[in-house]
């Protein structure tokens, strides 16, 4: 059997990012956290921050630092979201939100790692691409 239990991302300092993500998403940092290891906990998987010496930033979307992974947060209303992670050290970096108020936002966390916000909703995903709500 296989279970994911940790979403692990490296970082020069911990703490800090994970104090951001803390914000972004409403949960605490973990009881006994520091400076090497610090951790979110998502029902039985958590999302881990590690030390690591040399870190070097990705340079989304430069292929020669590629983004490594992104985190997906869908949201309701993408606008009040985006002004809360931007107050939090967020950089806006590309907008894919379509005229309906459909799509999504790439953002990069105050170290370089690039995440979105979505408002995806009711979206039908298939082999073709998205099928967006109708709107009345």
């Amino acid at each position: 059997m296989l279970k994911l239990t940790d979403f692990i991302i490296d970082c020069p300092d911990t703490m800090a990012l994970a104090a951001f993500y803390s914000e972004v998403t409403g949960r605490r940092i973990k009881e006994g956290s520091h400076e090497n290891w610090a951790g979110i906990q998502f029902g039985e998987i958590e999302l881990a921050f590690i030390r690591v010496d040399d870190y070097r930033a990705p340079q989304w979307p430069d292929s020669e630092h590629p983004k490594q992974f992104h985190l997906d947060f869908e949201v309701d209303d993408i606008e009040s979201e985006q002004l809360r992670v931007l107050g939090l050290g967020a950089t806006l970096q590309q907008n894919f939100i379509g005229p309906e108020g459909y799509g999504w936002r790439i953002y990069t966390d105050p170290i370089g790692h690039p995440f979105c916000l979505c408002r995806n909703k009711g979206v039908i995903w298939t082999d073709q691409g998205p099928t967006w709500p109708k709107h009345d």
